[in-house]
C-alpha cells in the first residue's frame, strides 16, 4: 500500500511520515510505503484510480481531484489549523502582521497554497493586482524530489523572490540564514482564519470496500501524533534517514513547536470554515454536508 504527500522535507505532513517510519502502519497490519508525489494533482489522480490508498495533504485541495467533494473524504486531521508562514526579505524591515507592506513584492507560493494567501489578503481589503503583489509558483520547486519550502528559502536567498508563503521548514531555514523575517505565522496568529488543515484523505471506494484499512490508517496516524507529542526528539532519527543534514537538524524543533496542534479531530466548525473558504475562493460551488466531506464513522478513533 502507499501513502503520498506533496512535500517531504517539511514539518507540514510529519504525522503521516512518522506513521510510516515509526512503524505504526505496520503495527496496524498495513504494509505502507511513503511516497513524495508532486504536483499534488498526480496524487489525486492515483487516489481516484485506486493505485494509492492514502493521501496526506491540505484538506481544501481535495476538490482539485474530486470536484465538488464527490468521491473522496477526510479520514482525520494530521494537525489543526492553517500551517503556512509568510516570510519576506529581512532587509525590508516589514513589521510582524503588516500585510499592507507587501505592495510591489514578488511572493513565491504553490498554486493551492497561494489560494489561501489571496483569500487572506482579500479579507483584509488588499487586492494583489491593484497593489502589484505578484503571487506565483517558484520555478523548479515542484520538480521531482524537490521540497517547496526548501526551494523557497533558497529563492529568497538568491533574490529571485522578495518573500514566500510556505511551510515551517522554509521559514526556519530563511530565518536561520538571516535572509528572511516572518511576517505572518498563520497557525499561531489568532487574527488568521483557519481556512484549511493538513489531513489524511481516502477515496470513497476504499472507505466503502475496505473500511478496516481506512480505520487502521486513522489509528496509525493518531499513534504517530501521540508519539511525537510525547517525545518530539523522535523526529530527529526520521529526519536523519530522509532529509539533508541541515534540515534533519531542524525537524525535531519544528515538530516540538507543532506538537500542541497534533489532534486528529475534524470538527463541523473547522469543516464549515474550510468549505466557506473554498466557495469564496471559487474552487467549490455547492454546499456539501459535513458527512459528505468527513468519513464520520472513524470519528471515535480520533481520540480513542
Amino acid at each position: 500500500m502507499k501513502i503520498a504527500i506533496p512535500d517531504l522535507i517539511s514539518n507540514s505532513y510529519f504525522p503521516a511520515i512518522a506513521a510510516v517510519h515509526l512503524g505504526f502502519f505496520r503495527e496496524e497490519g498495513l504494509d505502507v510505503d511513503l511516497e513524495l508525489v508532486v504536483p499534488v494533482e498526480r496524487s489525486l489522480d492515483a487516489l481516484r484510480d485506486g493505485s494509492l490508498e492514502f493521501l496526506g495533504c491540505s484538506a481544501h485541495l481535495v476538490v482539485g481531484g474530486f470536484p465538488e467533494w464527490h468521491g473522496a473524504k477526510l479520514l482525520c486531521a494530521q494537525a489543526q489549523g492553517l500551517y503556512w508562514f509568510l516570510v519576506v526579505r529581512s532587509d525590508l524591515n516589514i513589521a510582524r502582521g503588516d500585510l499592507t507592506a507587501l505592495k510591489g513584492l514578488r511572493i513565491g507560493a504553490a498554486y493551492w497554497v497561494a489560494i489561501a494567501l489571496r483569500q487572506l489578503l482579500a479579507e483584509r481589503g488588499i487586492d494583489p493586482e491593484r497593489e502589484n503583489i505578484a503571487i506565483a509558483p517558484i520555478p523548479g520547486a515542484h520538480d521531482p524530489g524537490m521540497s517547496f519550502g526548501v526551494m523557497a528559502a533558497q529563492a529568497l536567498a538568491d533574490g529571485r523572490v522578495d518573500g514566500f508563503w510556505a511551510n515551517g521548514m522554509g521559514a526556519e531555514l530563511a530565518v536561520r540564514r538571516g535572509v528572511g523575517t516572518v511576517v505572518l505565522d498563520s497557525r499561531r496568529d489568532p487574527s488568521v482564519p483557519n481556512f484549511t488543515m493538513p489531513a489524511i484523505v481516502a477515496s470513497d471506494r476504499l472507505i466503502a470496500e475496505r473500511p478496516d484499512v481506512a480505520a487502521a490508517g486513522v489509528r496509525a496516524v493518531v499513534k504517530a501524533q501521540r508519539a511525537l507529542k510525547a517525545d518530539p526528539d523522535r523526529a530527529a532519527a526520521i529526519g536523519e534517514k530522509l532529509f539533508p543534514k541541515i534540515e534533519a537538524s531542524i525537524i525535531a524543533d519544528l515538530v516540538r513547536r507543532d506538537a500542541p496542534f497534533y489532534d486528529a479531530t475534524l470538527t463541523p466548525d473547522a469543516i464549515d470554515r474550510m468549505l466557506s473558504f473554498s466557495r469564496n475562493a471559487s474552487i467549490l460551488k455547492r454546499e456539501p454536508a459535513y458527512d459528505e466531506v468527513v468519513a464520520t464513522q472513524f470519528a471515535p478513533l480520533w481520540s480513542a
